[in-house]
């Protein structure tokens, strides 16, 4: 039986029992439309390192300026500049937008939000399931960017 809500108490998201997802690698995410791929000034340091360079090398080579920020480039084909063959060059440092994916504000407003983003990720869905409070802390670390 679901919980009777009190004048002013918000219900529980419907995501509350959890949502799984396991990333594949497989790039889809990575690119075949435009976008922004935001890097804070400590990503771009961590990036610069892994990639052996100076921030203001990684920055003249992989991004470019928008504004104030800084965003990865993309190639001609819309794909993120870290995408090589399929593969994200920098997986393991990768900035925070893409550690976070999919659990985005804007996949996780309804059911149906989430079922469209599956469309495009074989790896929604599948694997192990990420607590409510795992994906609160994920979204939190986004916007904490």
């Amino acid at each position: 039986m679901p919980k009777e809500e009190k004048p002013g108490e918000a219900a529980d998201p419907w995501y509350a029992d959890g949502l799984r997802f396991e990333c594949t690698a497989c790039g889809g995410c990575c690119g075949g439309f435009p976008g922004f791929v935001w890097v804070s000034a400590d990503e771009a340091e961590r990036l610069a390192r892994r990639f052996g360079v100076s921030v203001k090398e990684f920055r003249a080579e992989y991004c470019r300026r928008v504004g104030t920020r800084w965003t990865l480039r993309e190639k001609e084909n819309w794909n993120c500049i870290l995408l090589v063959d399929g593969k994200c060059t920098a997986y393991e440092d990768r900035p925070v937008q893409c550690r976070t994916f999919p659990f985005w504000d804007e996949n996780l407003d309804t059911p149906r939000d989430w079922a469209n983003a599956a469309r495009n990720c074989p790896g929604m869905n599948r694997g192990r399931t990420h607590t409510f409070a795992e994906i609160e802390r994920l979204r939190c670390e986004r916007h904490d960017d």
